[in-house]
């Protein structure tokens, strides 16, 4: 394990947010969701690509709370432009199990 300082760990920026909008995304090279979510009035709607179809539908995701790190830059998927990463964990099966906000908090809020 690596460990980082304090400040290092305050450059990451985790927010919260919610998804809006989830399509499938057929070009990726694994299994994939497109997916919108809206981090608040200071960061606006961002747009992911995700790796979560063993353990989620469209309608599931839709109008989750999520938390997302929003300051990794973009990133271009197969022809999508990632502009955050949700934030999850690798379940038993190795699908990816979403970190979530309980209970919800307004958008955008910054992760302490």
């Amino acid at each position: 394990m690596t460990k980082i300082s304090y400040e290092e760990f305050d450059r990451v920026d985790l927010r919260s947010g919610t998804i809006i909008k989830v399509e499938s995304f057929p070009k990726a090279k694994k299994p994939a969701f497109k997916i919108w979510a809206d981090f608040g009035d200071e960061i606006g709607i961002l747009q992911t690509s995700a790796q979560v179809t063993a353990n989620y539908t469209p309608d599931i995701l839709m109008g989750r709370s999520i938390v997302g790190c929003v300051n990794l830059g973009e990133k271009n998927i197969a022809g999508f432009l990632s502009q955050f990463l949700l934030v999850g964990f690798s379940g038993e099966s190795d699908g990816i199990c979403l970190a979530t906000v309980d209970p919800k908090v307004p958008n955008g809020r910054k992760l302490h």
